[in-house]
């Protein structure tokens, strides 16, 4: 566990995939694939939230994201 002024890179790659994820109108499994394997329990109601506001404001949701989220459970 890094020290509080370390730089922890892990949390940094999931922050920075996350946000991606939230601007892109279809992101990649690749990204997903990638915090899915980097997440922490701590970090898992904010990727739920960010893949259920992409399923709330689509027309026709991705069933990629919905199995995503049926995983998280």
């Amino acid at each position: 566990m890094p020290e509080d002024n370390e730089f922890d890179v892990r949390r940094e790659i999931v922050a920075l995939l996350l946000d991606k994820v939230h601007q892109d109108a279809f992101p990649s499994n690749a990204m997903m694939d990638s915090i899915e394997q980097l997440l922490e329990p701590d970090e898992t109601a904010a990727y739920a939230g960010v893949l259920m506001e992409k399923v709330r404001e689509s027309e026709f949701p991705s069933l990629e994201l919905i199995k995503r989220l049926r995983n998280l459970v």
